[in-house]
């Protein structure tokens, strides 16, 4: 029975769903920031780029998606760009997003973009 739970432990660890908290071992699910944004100033956001990528980085963020083709299955289609970026955990996610640096760079985001963000947590092992 351990070998049966270790084992299906390591598989979700693997698949990519979760993440070990440190210090506890404790499986906990992933956290991702989306966002849609629709750039106003595509010269001045490139400061903003250049801003927040060490900053995600620094918070364990992983780029899932940036700014790709969309394509709606049902409601609008989005206007602007779609970013997807994972975390290790929704703390993680809501610390990158709560940092000063962070919140400093949402400055330049604010004046060359509108945007909708949301920090949504993964499915639980």
């Amino acid at each position: 029975m351990k070998l049966l739970i270790a084992t299906i432990v390591l598989a979700l660890a693997a698949s990519g769903c979760t993440t070990t908290k440190p210090g506890n071992g404790i499986l906990a699910p992933r956290a991702y920031v989306i966002a849609e944004i629709q750039v106003t100033d595509p010269v001045g956001y490139k400061d903003y780029l250049a801003a927040i990528s060490p900053i995600v980085e620094k918070f364990g963020g992983t780029y899932l998606a940036r700014a790709g083709q969309t394509h709606s299955v049902e409601g609008p289609q989005p206007t602007g760009r779609v970013v997807i970026i994972e975390f290790p955990s929704f703390a993680a996610a809501q610390s990158f997003e709560e940092a000063p640096e962070s919140i400093a760079a949402a400055k330049i985001r604010h004046r060359t973009a509108t945007s909708r963000i949301f920090v949504v947590e993964g499915s639980s092992p």
